[in-house]
Order: structure tokens, then sequence, then C-alpha cells
């Protein structure tokens, strides 16, 4: 069961103790320099370095694979938020264990953001799983994260006015690439045919995903990774998937893939061949340096395989030629099953 680390998901308000505040530390820095910016997941720093452009150096606390929900931070990641001009996060408890740090943070009159804090509440999903909670993997809706750019947009433009009109323009830039993105994954998701529309993943990452581009979505975990997934959880997606007959299911970079695996293992138990349709990412971005370490080389990475591996149509290197993972590349090493899911494959 997943137990948040504070109950409210904004900080009393993204300014810390009002506008006022923020305001006077704008005056006080130095516009010559580049903001320091911390941001927690990969996806909210690439966000933020399109908007900031070289007025910014931005730092992301959470790197490649590794898992937000997680995620605890260092005593150098502490120190670094404390010395930054502004913290970005990507808020609607996806951070959970930061939380406390956050307000810590922010209570220091360090502006403390959450990407997420402008979009409407009637958009946001809210899993029964997440105890009143909304579900935070927002950025998985294109169309929902270029929104979010606004409001880093004038967060920035607050604390440096001077570049204001930079960050406004490199805003509407980025935007223009976001909508561009958002067509393509509305296009391949398509051409997937309709019987075989099914994305199956570890946990609940993709529901804003299926909801926008119109595929179901299944998963053996909830929301937030921190929810165990049991015997009876494994057993229901093997009836589903033995039902269904879909060609593939997909691993996820930043989450154990054991109950994927004991999956498979179930519905070959039955007679069912179902393979990985290769690695998804989900709560975090690709490696550093590469396409798929950049948000939209994330996306596009995620729907040009998902694509191909249930039947549809899409370039294999994805909306530019770009994507360096080939279709049907390897994913990570089958990992050994538990006793507790060895059991649960004998039907």
């Amino acid at each position: 069961m997943f137990h948040v680390c504070l109950a409210l998901w904004t900080l009393c308000s993204c300014w810390g103790c009002g506008s006022a505040g923020t305001e006077g530390f704008a005056n006080t820095r130095s516009a010559a320099k580049p903001l320091r910016i911390v941001a927690t997941t990969g996806m909210v720093a690439d966000l933020v370095r399109h908007i900031a452009g070289e007025h910014g150096d931005v730092m992301a606390l959470i790197g490649s694979g590794v898992d937000p929900h997680l995620f605890k931070a260092t005593r150098y990641d502490i120190k670094k938020m404390h010395e930054a001009d502004v913290v970005f996060y990507s808020g609607l408890m996806l951070e959970g264990r930061l939380q406390e740090v956050l307000k810590q943070v922010n209570s220091s009159n360090r502006p403390v953001v959450a990407v997420t804090d402008r979009l409407d509440h009637a958009y946001l999903r809210s899993p029964p799983d997440f105890e009143g909670h909304f579900d935070p993997h927002v950025w998985m809706d294109v169309a929902a994260w270029s929104r979010c750019v606004d409001w880093v947009d004038e967060t920035l433009s607050k604390i440096d006015p001077v570049h204001a009109d930079q960050f406004h323009q490199n805003a509407k830039a980025y935007q223009t690439e976001l909508a561009e993105l958002h067509e393509y994954v509305r296009k391949v998701i398509a051409s997937i045919p309709e019987s075989q529309r099914v994305l199956v993943t570890a946990h609940d990452a993709f529901g804003y995903f299926g909801r926008t581009y119109g595929i179901e979505v299944r998963s053996i975990q909830g929301v937030t990774t921190e929810s165990e997934a049991g015997i009876q959880d494994v057993n229901r997606l093997v009836d589903f998937l033995v039902e269904r007959k879909l060609p593939a299911i997909f691993v996820e970079s930043s989450v154990n893939g054991k109950n994927i695996h004991a999956v498979i293992e179930g519905t070959k138990s039955r007679n069912v061949s179902i393979r990985i349709g290769g690695e998804l990412f989900s709560d975090a971005m690709g490696t550093e340096g590469t396409y798929e370490g950049t948000y939209i080389g994330m996306i596009d990475h995620n729907a040009t395989r998902i694509a191909h591996a249930l039947g549809g149509a899409a370039p294999d290197n994805g909306l530019h030629g770009r994507l360096t993972t080939q279709p049907g590349a390897a994913v990570s090493q089958k990992p050994q099953l538990g006793p507790a899911f060895a059991v649960s494959l004998v039907r």
C-alpha cells in the first residue's frame, strides 16, 4: 500500500510564502549569470532546458532508469536544491518520498514549482488505488505536457524578467515541436489493428497515453510502483491475455521486469505464446546524451515500438529517423522468479 509523505501535493503555494518573496529574490540575482535550476525527473529537466535555453543551467536529480516513486534525495541533492535559484518538480505525488525535502527548500525562500500545477483537475485521472490522489503520469499525454510549458515559461519570466522574451520564444518553438509529436503518436497508434490495440505493461503509467491516443491499457501494478503485485494480479492478467491472444506485452526501463516475465510464463503454461514487444520508457527517459534521453525521443520511442509490436505501421527509426534502438532489440535479461510466482503459474 502506498503511503504519502505529505498530504498536500502542492507546497503551500508554488511560490513559497507568496509572490513577493519570489520577486525579491529575482531582483537580487545577476541577470548576467544563468539561472541555477534543479529539476527532479529527466522529463521535467528536459522541459525546463528547452525554455531556459542558454539562460539556465539545469541539473536533474533522478537519472535514467531510476524510479521517481522510490527516489530518496542524498545530502548532495538537498544541498543543490538549497543552492538553486528555482526547483522544478513534476508534482501530483510522483516524487512521494521527496515531499518533505521540497517543503524544506520551499520554506527557505527558494521557489519550488510543480510543472503540473496549472492543469485542470477535471482533466486529471483519479485511480482508485492511489488513495485519493491524481495520476501523476501526465507527460504520457503530449498535449497535456505542452500545457505545462506555459507555467514553466511564466515562472522563469518572473524570476528572470530580463530574459522573459527569450523564454517566451523558446516556449512557443518547443510547443510547435510537441504538437508535431502529438500528431505522430496519434497516427501510429491508430494504425494498430483495433483487436490488438491493447498496451500491457508492468505498472499503470500509461493511463493518459491510452486515454489520449485510443489504446486500452492493462498493467500488473497500480499507478505507483510502491504498490505490490500479488499472485492474483498476475493470474488475472494471464487470463486476459489468453483470451485476447495479443502479440506482445512490454517491460519498462525503470521497473523490475519480474512481474512481466511471470505473466509470459503464465501464458506459456497455457499454450499461448506472447513475446516481449520491447522496453518502454515510463517514469524515466533513456540514457543521457541520446535522442531517447530527451522527452521527445522518449515518447517517439514508446509510440514507435508499441505500433511495431502490436501490428501497426511506423517508421523503423521514428518521427525524424533519430531513434537509436531498433524494433525487436534485446531487452533486459529475464530475472529469476520467486517461489510465490512459480506457484501462481500452476493452473
